[in-house]
């Protein structure tokens, strides 16, 4: 006799049949496909960023948007060591 198939904890809200007929469609999606749907679930969450960035700094340079958006999904060193700006104090570190 099997043991029932557990899911991860984040997915404990999803009926266990529908869990498996996606995890199936996952199963077989070729590499590619898979690859796209990462890089376009990434760039949504990146122009949500974007928007969110905007709508609360309005007066914002396209520059100052980046580095915002950067610092909400890098670490802080890494956006001063890539940008020359620190998030925390909302300023240029050159």
């Amino acid at each position: 006799m099997s043991r029932p198939k557990r899911h991860p904890e984040e997915y404990t809200d999803t009926d266990p049949k529908t869990m498996e007929v996606w995890l199936d469609i996952q199963r077989r999606m070729p590499a590619g496909e898979k690859l796209a749907a990462v890089l376009g679930a990434s760039q949504f969450v990146l122009r949500a960023y974007e928007m969110g960035v905007r709508r609360l700094y309005p007066e914002a340079t396209d520059e100052e948007v980046t580095w915002r958006v950067a610092a909400r999904h890098l670490p802080r060193e890494l956006v001063i060591q890539a940008y020359g700006w620190d998030p925390q104090n909302e300023a240029r570190c050159v």
